[in-house]
């Protein structure tokens, strides 16, 4: 799936939005992906995960047992990956503010992808593999529809595919034109 084709099934679900949004890095943006909306049609969304599991390396899709994701954006795109691949899927998700391993257990040695629908900064990821390696479990690969990081999104040595990889213009909140014409920035979720 192209570049192009990616953006094409964001724009048909109305998954792309123009406006003034705040990401969930805190940075602000004229555009914003609300993967909801492209999950919500589970064949655009396995077709897109389909395509995601096809640039990983055929021994990390074999190694692999488990697809992790954090809650709540990144469960569907996880459950999707794992399909795919036909791997276990579980998630991570927040109790008390942070991102916790509640209903699952990661056996010692468990090798694992992280799966998310959007990454800008990393951060949720990196929440992620945390956990999983807090758990004991091995990290092999980290996937994403979409990097809105243009490629700097990094996690060490594990590597990062995705399907979409752009830079769309963002700003930090003090700098923002958007704010500074008197808009303010909506944050719509994943």
């Amino acid at each position: 799936m192209t570049d192009e084709e990616t953006l094409s099934v964001f724009r048909e679900t109305g998954a792309l939005l123009s406006g003034h949004f705040e990401l969930r890095s805190g940075l602000h943006s004229p555009e914003y992906f609300q993967c909801a909306n492209v999950l919500r049609y589970p064949r655009k969304a396995a077709a897109l995960c389909e395509a995601l599991c096809a640039k990983l390396p055929a021994a990390v899709r074999e190694e692999a047992a488990t697809v992790v994701s954090p809650a709540l954006g990144g469960i569907l795109v996880g459950h999707e990956v794992a399909r795919a691949l036909d791997k276990k899927c579980i998630f991570a998700e927040k109790q008390d503010g942070a991102l916790v391993m509640r209903r699952f257990k990661i056996e010692e040695g468990e090798p694992c992808i992280v799966a998310e629908d959007v990454v800008t900064r990393g951060g949720r990821v990196q929440e992620t593999i945390d956990i999983v390696e807090r758990c004991g479990g091995r990290v092999l690969a980290v996937v994403t529809i979409v990097d809105r990081s243009g490629g700097k999104a990094s996690f060490g040595s594990i590597p990062h595919f995705s399907l979409l990889r752009m830079e769309p213009v963002t700003y930090e909140p003090s700098s923002c034109p958007l704010c500074a014409a008197g808009s303010k920035a909506v944050h719509p979720g994943s």
